[in-house]
């Protein structure tokens, strides 16, 4: 059974909580706007909407980990499947598979984006997207006690299953030692 490498965007490949005036370095700079669109270069730097920093190196580096461990990705992000219009193109990775959460638990806000302030969603959306299949997961809200409760259903609903969740931080975004963890994990 082939198993899978979910990715958040906001966190991992986005590291929103760096400091505002710094992209890291390797980072793009994009913008989604009300409006939907997306901005790169000057562009994305004067107008207004979600900053968005992307390193495209991260596509191939993730790709070539889910070559190396047979994972395969897919999306566990509140994008859903703006991530493949969006996000997808500049890292370079094909359409992937997302993980749909119950719109009946989200709600929209400007830019088409959806969130809830529980957050306990995800973890019963990627629970059921998964099945029994092994999972890694790379997110910036693992350790947040605020899901304390909806991942300890989760890795109840696990028990038995192959599970790694990668907590990211996401002042510094997705970083060589994270994808090093999935690798191990995968293969030992």
């Amino acid at each position: 059974m082939r198993g899978l490498l979910l990715l958040d965007v906001d966190g991992p490949l986005n590291p929103y909580a760096a400091k505002a005036t710094r992209r890291p370095p390797g980072y793009s700079t994009y913008r989604l706007t009300p409006q939907g669109r997306w901005l790169t270069g000057k562009d994305a730097r004067r107008r207004k909407g979600m900053r968005v920093w992307l390193n495209p190196d991260h596509g191939e580096q993730l790709w070539a980990l889910a070559e190396e461990t047979g994972l395969t990705l897919a999306w566990a992000t509140t994008w859903l499947h703006q991530a493949n219009a969006y996000v997808a193109p500049v890292l370079a990775l094909p359409d992937l598979p997302v993980v749909e959460f119950p719109e009946s638990d989200l709600q929209p806000v400007a830019g088409g984006h959806h969130w809830r302030r529980d957050g306990s969603w995800k973890w019963s959306g990627v629970a059921e997207f998964a099945g029994g299949r092994p999972l890694a997961w790379l997110d910036d809200e693992h350790d947040d006690p605020m899901y304390a409760e909806a991942r300890q259903a989760f890795e109840q609903s696990r028990a038995g299953k192959a599970t790694l969740l990668v907590h990211v931080d996401p002042s510094t975004g997705m970083r060589p030692d994270h994808m090093d963890m999935v690798r191990a994990w995968a293969l030992g």
